[in-house]
């Protein structure tokens, strides 16, 4: 199994990657995380981790940033009706962290707000991934912290979506934000920073 790509990056557009390994030019489907990494390399090289799927008629290379997004789109590849390019989309949707978060409480809007994920694909992932990312959960100090940060980091989003913002958008803004701070602190921070550069003139 090939594990790891280094080399010259050839070319590099939104989700795919050509990297030129000893005179071998290796096509990648990559994440957003590994397609920025590899654009900001220029022509030089760089290293993704990969994933190798084989299919009756091709075998199909598959480029990440990181462990914990190769990890995450193996995970997904195991869910019913889940395909590399799904599993793909998922993953360049939003960090591990928040994917792992959505998982543990059961959040579906985060993973319906990605192209091409219907909500009953949303609901297999939720369902089939809640006991394998367990172990992944984000660390918490006391026994009840994990579901009250999920709740009411949904509900600082959800409040975010209601004032217009897509659900991508509010996941940006509240991922900069302490996620110990009251709903109302997160939200009126979030707004704030999503004032445009000189919108006040």
């Amino acid at each position: 199994m090939i594990a790891s790509l280094r080399g010259r990056v050839v070319s590099s557009a939104a989700g795919a990657t050509v990297l030129d390994v000893g005179g071998v030019g290796y096509r990648l489907a990559t994440t957003t995380t590994a397609s920025r990494r590899a654009a900001a390399a220029g022509d030089g090289e760089v290293t993704l981790l990969t994933h190798l799927h084989v299919r009756e008629d091709a075998l199909l290379l598959y480029g990440f940033a990181s462990e914990a997004e190769r990890s995450l789109f193996e995970m997904l590849l195991g869910v019913s009706g889940v395909g590399p390019k799904a599993a793909l989309a998922i993953v360049s949707g939003y960090d591990p962290d928040q994917i792992r978060r959505a998982v543990q409480s059961g959040d579906h809007a985060l993973f319906t707000s990605i192209n091409g994920i219907g909500r009953r694909t949303a609901e297999r992932v939720v369902i089939d991934l809640k006991d394998k990312v367990g172990g992944l959960a984000i660390p918490a100090t006391s026994p009840d912290a994990p579901a009250a940060a999920g709740d009411d980091h949904t509900a600082a989003r959800d409040a975010l979506v209601g004032l217009g913002m897509s659900v991508a958008e509010a996941e940006a803004a509240l991922r900069r934000i302490d996620d110990t701070l009251p709903v109302e602190d997160r939200v009126r921070m979030a707004l704030s920073g999503a004032v445009p550069a000189g919108a006040g003139g």
